[in-house]
């Protein structure tokens, strides 16, 4: 899940003037960003897997084209890995897992090691943004100074907790007889991490830092449509004095290689961030050997907005909150709620912004936001659009995918949608939002809590005795109070019902990669 608006992870959604009628829906680059000559190098290199100690061309079948969403072309080609070579990273994580290669090493040692990998990220963060913007469509400046940025900076903050791990010590109470009791955290063993294209560099540091720092063996499977900041990665990873065999990087499909991966009984823990649905399948998947599972999975974010909100810094938020990275967020505020003495002015604000939002490439400085990260996901947004206007919703704002080359939808506004529609009640994963009102406290937290998910929420007001009332009341696993989408290293992120399973980040983040030993020793 990359966090939505006005956060360091995604880029905010600034308010422009409103385009003319006849104004080009891509607008000309005037000073486009120059992609460097490293980039240039790597996309024409080969990319292979990192497959225990070796790099290795994917065996798998034909090479995957990797494509630029801007534009629609492709940029390179990455062989898939096939279970076979699954199976190869399996073995060597497990062998380098036994040989205590890395966990056995001190705590002052991984965290020089993955204080390197922080470095690293940043010598080459230019190249990694690039990389972002051209796969997954990110804009560039947003990648750079954000998601690159944020990835660096867990590693940095798991590299602190190696020195730092919990343990605990009790005292038996056997009558007659004397204890000492002890309990450790020690690593779970073997993680597979599962991680989607809507955020895959930073997506990947939240799940690879604190297994490593848990002392874990990992191999991470990357959206099989943005896999090359993950393989760039890998790379760092090695450089930085990770041993070989601790990291694995495969790319390919998730309903084969993911599948395969969650079911193989030498694994001993799958992190996975990705739909619900998928996530209910790697339920059945993981039960063989009972393997520790944490899911991130879907949401339908409510926005509740109070009539005594600072309203202009509530409009521009609740719009960064959903346009944000093309609404391409799991915490993304899809369905805005406004008390009914402003709900007028929330939704001519946000059908305002929308209109006014300059769509286009990533590389191109002035664009505000980019497209969609494939043809077929933009399907799936047109179609839950049109079921909108079907079922009785009226369309404020946008509504039609844009013309011409690359996966452009525009941001588009929603009003009069029912409780049971389709695009109110299922995640879109693209640039709409619904807007309703509410007369009550009451009726917001009825309105905002009739979902299945359960991932994250905002509340805008002026009285924060309310917004802590109000948000005790949400059934969310994040509030936020006159903020949407701030990520924070030390705050655990997840979801209430069927938006997932554990936490990441914080402590809790470290805790998913543990298992809890404990000891008792006779003392007489």
């Amino acid at each position: 899940m990359t966090l939505a608006a006005s956060s360091p992870s995604t880029p905010g959604a600034r308010a422009s003037r409103p385009r003319k009628q006849d104004d080009s829906d891509r607008p000309a680059m005037n000073t486009p960003h120059k992609v460097s000559q490293a980039a240039l190098d790597l996309l024409a290199g080969e990319h292979r897997a990192l497959v225990g100690e070796d790099w290795v061309a994917g065996a798998g079948g034909e090479a995957k084209p990797i494509i630029d969403p801007a534009d629609g072309n492709p940029i390179a080609s990455v062989p898939p890995a096939s279970l076979e070579q699954a199976d190869d990273a399996v073995a060597a994580a497990r062998a380098a897992f036994l040989d205590r290669r890395w966990s056995g090493q001190t705590p002052a040692h991984k965290q020089r090691v993955l204080l390197h990998v922080a470095e690293l990220i940043e010598r080459d963060a230019q190249t990694l943004a690039e990389l972002e913007t051209l796969n997954g469509g990110k804009l560039y400046a947003a990648a750079l100074h954000g998601e690159v940025a944020h990835a660096a900076e867990t590693f940095r903050y798991y590299a602190g907790w190696c020195t730092k791990l919990p343990g605990a010590t009790f005292d038996p109470s056997v009558p007659g007889q004397r204890f000492h009791g002890l309990i450790r955290n020690e690593p779970v063993g073997v993680a597979v991490q599962i991680v989607p294209w809507n955020g895959p560099l930073v997506m990947a540091a939240w799940k690879l830092a604190p297994a490593l720092a848990a002392g874990c063996s990992c191999i991470l499977k990357p959206a099989e449509i943005t896999p090359l900041t993950a393989l760039y990665l890998g790379r760092l990873l090695l450089e930085a004095g990770v041993p070989e065999g601790v990291v694995s990087v495969l790319p390919g499909p998730g309903g084969r290689l993911g599948q395969h991966l969650a079911r193989h009984p030498e694994v001993n823990k799958v992190a996975f961030t990705g739909s619900t649905e998928v996530g209910k399948q790697l339920l059945a998947d993981a039960r063989g050997n009972l393997k520790r599972l944490s899911l991130e999975l879907g949401g339908k974010s409510p926005v509740l907005i109070f009539g005594d909100a600072d309203l202009p810094r509530a409009i521009a938020g609740a719009a960064d909150a959903i346009f944000a990275n093309a609404g391409q967020v799991c915490v993304a505020g899809s369905r805005v709620y406004a008390e009914q003495s402003v709900y007028r002015e929330v939704l001519d604000g946000l059908a305002e912004t929308a209109r006014g939002l300059r769509l286009g490439p990533g590389l191109d400085p002035d664009s505000e936001m980019g497209p969609l990260i494939s043809a077929s996901h933009r399907d799936s947004v047109h179609d839950l659009v049109q079921s909108g206007v079907s079922e009785g919703a009226r369309l404020v704002a946008g509504g039609e995918p844009l013309a011409g080359q690359g996966y452009f939808y525009p941001p588009t506004v929603f009003a009069d949608a029912g409780e049971e529609m389709r695009i109110t009640r299922e995640e879109v994963f693209g640039p709409v939002v619904t807007v309703a009102p509410f007369d009550t406290a009451e009726e917001a937290l009825r309105l905002a809590n009739q979902s299945r998910y359960g991932l994250a929420a905002s509340i805008w007001t002026g009285d924060l005795a309310r917004g802590h009332e109000t948000a005790e009341s949400l059934e969310s696993g994040i509030v936020w109070i006159n903020s949407h989408g701030i990520p924070e290293l030390s705050m655990p992120i997840g979801g209430y019902k069927q938006s997932g399973w554990g936490r990441e980040h914080g402590l809790e983040g470290l805790n998913i990669y543990m298992e809890t030993k404990s000891i008792m020793a006779r003392m007489d």
